[in-house]
């Protein structure tokens, strides 16, 4: 859809999914392939090493680079990915946290996470809530932000600054396919990224021996795959978990738009052309 989009308008897809900012895992996060990427400008993918821990608010800065420069080169830009963290601080700002002392931010980053988010919930209950007890680095942010400024992460949220939804004309649109075919599409495409080599791009990335906290290590189907490369997980055992992560990320995505984003368009197969609804 965003090819078709692109070549019609005039349009330069810029990356808005956090892991396929990796360069290591082309296949496993189904990045654009080289012929598809030659049709139109394609930014933002596969632009970061593994061994680089990207932000919200690091890509917000590099989008918001890309996005002027299709402006002055007279191209639309068109922003793709499901990444909801990474999309709501491109359009509403970041919250302007001071920075957190070093050694605060060691003692917490050491934090066992259940013990992180024990804590949370003592100190700061209210995100505490919003949160997944394994989310684990949103549960150590918003435990170091609470204890190096006094001040809950919700609060200073309130008062953002730099987004680009108060000062350009952004039309959305949600690709709404229905439950059933959305999760028999991914796991068509979890067949295809297995036989194009997606095990042997996580054989290279385990390789590696990154930090536990490199935010490629958190890509869909890594842990499965490295389970394998280990013995310690069937290839059947790891198709069949790497298919349930999926839909659980699906629906949070689904959730987070519905939540978030209730009055975005959506697309469905009878919308006709995704340039028409977003005139």
């Amino acid at each position: 859809m965003a090819l078709a989009l692109a070549a019609r308008v005039g349009g330069t897809i810029i990356n808005a999914d956090a892991s396929q900012l990796y360069a290591d895992l082309r296949v496993l996060t189904a990045r654009p392939s080289a012929a598809e990427e030659a049709q139109v400008p394609h930014r933002l993918y596969g632009v970061l090493n593994g061994d680089d821990a990207a932000s919200a608010a690091r890509w917000a800065d590099m989008a918001r680079a890309e996005i002027a420069m299709a402006h002055a080169a007279g191209s639309v830009p068109i922003l793709v990915g499901g990444s909801g963290m990474y999309l709501d601080t491109l359009l509403e700002g970041i919250a302007p946290v001071p920075e957190i002392d070093a050694g605060l931010r060691a003692a917490v980053r050491g934090l066992e996470t259940a013990d992180a988010a024990a804590a949370l919930a003592r100190e700061d209950p209210l995100l505490a809530a919003r949160l997944r007890p394994t989310d684990r680095q949103r549960l150590l942010r918003g435990l170091e932000v609470v204890r190096g400024t006094g001040r809950s992460l919700l609060r200073w949220q309130q008062d953002r600054e730099g987004g680009i939804a108060a000062t350009m004309d952004v039309r959305a649109l949600v690709v709404d396919v229905e439950r059933s075919l959305l999760h028999a599409r991914a796991e068509t495409r979890l067949a295809a990224m297995l036989e194009q080599g997606a095990l042997a791009e996580v054989e290279a990335l385990v390789a590696r021996r990154l930090a536990d906290d490199r935010p490629v290590l958190r890509a869909l189907g890594v842990a499965q795959l490295a389970a394998v490369l280990a013995g310690t997980l069937t290839p059947a055992d790891a198709t069949t978990g790497i298919a349930a992560a999926t839909r659980q990320y699906q629906k949070r995505q689904l959730t987070w738009l519905r939540n978030q984003r209730p009055a975005w368009p959506r697309w469905t197969a009878e919308s006709g052309e995704p340039s028409d609804i977003m005139k």
